[in-house]
């Protein structure tokens, strides 16, 4: 008798968590959702979550804020979001470098990068451009192998941290051309760009909003784009192929990510909301100001092309040696 009542007090209670559930995600969202963006402001990253913000505040109906917590590789972003409850409040502008790179840079990473999080889209993606501070005396991709040879251990490069794509492209980059610079990390592209600037650091391999208007004005010599075509930001930049070293090719994505057990409900409202975001005339335009490749994706998809570049980057990082250390 007393198995019975307790079974159907038990019952009553599941029933109840369920209609709650299905209740708050109906209601979704209620409140300010929250981008949490592992990168400083400036760059691939944070352009993109800001890209988003605006236009998804507009079609979901609540404001939608960018957090940018950078840090540890981009761990402490990553961490605090797999923790975060699964509500869809607090959502990932994730990082290609962080998301597929750091389980091979890591051992005991604080979080996994297929079971902590479910994919609600990519946002966007970037080429990568190879550019140097005026004082390299170099003109072409080509001059610039032969100096770095003639001269090993004299550049500097900069990346946007430990294990992220500029690190790792940078060192892959290194291994197609036999050459040697010496590797100086930040903690994002807007500390890293300003040293670049200044001449501190020689050499930077990143995405077009850190270095785009840097080519444009003459900051920064541009050598070559790692994609398969030109940047029309930057259309006299030739790509890698056309200067010469066609094996070396690198893009970086961004995507938006929740915390895993989002209810998926949520996930819909979030995507349908996002897909809408990034079809908006106005982003586009924001986008190519910017030199950023909208690019949506479904979560289905996107869950395919994390599970796709996970091996592919872990074999990169293996070869290269690259530690976080």
């Amino acid at each position: 008798m007393k198995t019975g009542i307790v079974c159907k007090k038990l019952f009553i209670c599941l029933g109840f968590t369920a209609l709650t559930s299905v209740t708050s995600a109906q209601s979704f969202p209620d409140r300010n959702i929250v981008l949490v963006v592992p990168n400083p402001p400036g760059g691939l990253v944070d352009t993109s979550a800001r890209l988003l913000s605006e236009p998804l505040t507009r079609v979901i109906g609540q404001t939608v804020v960018v957090d940018n917590r950078p840090g540890a590789s981009g761990n402490i972003a990553y961490q605090f979001v797999a923790n975060a409850k699964p509500d869809g409040y607090t959502l990932l502008i994730s990082y290609s470098g962080y998301h597929v790179g750091n389980p091979a840079l890591m051992d005991k990473l604080p979080w996994d990068p297929v079971r902590d999080f479910s994919p609600i889209a990519l946002l966007t993606i970037s080429t990568n451009v190879i550019a140097v501070h005026p004082s390299v005396p170099v003109n072409n991709l080509k001059e610039f192998i032969a100096y770095a040879k003639a001269n090993p251990g004299k550049l500097n490069y900069a990346s946007q941290g430990n294990g992220s794509v500029s690190h790792i492209g940078t060192e892959m980059f290194k291994q197609s051309t036999g050459i040697e610079m010496t590797h100086v990390p930040y903690k994002g592209s807007g500390p890293a760009i300003q040293d670049v600037l200044a001449g501190q650091v020689q050499v930077f391999i990143s995405t077009p909003p850190s270095l785009m208007q840097h080519v444009q004005s003459g900051k920064l010599k541009g050598l070559a784009v790692t994609g398969k075509s030109r940047h029309p930001g930057m259309p006299n930049v030739p790509t890698t192929a056309e200067a010469g070293l066609p094996s070396f090719q690198l893009e970086s994505w961004v995507g938006l990510f929740a915390p895993a057990g989002t209810p998926a409900p949520v996930i819909t409202k979030l995507t349908e909301s996002v897909k809408k975001s990034l079809a908006l005339p106005e982003v586009k335009e924001r986008a190519d100001a910017a030199g950023v490749e909208v690019r949506y994706l479904t979560p289905a998809a996107t869950d395919a092309l994390v599970k796709k570049e996970l091996p592919y980057w872990n074999k990169a990082i293996k070869s290269a040696n690259i530690t976080l250390d």
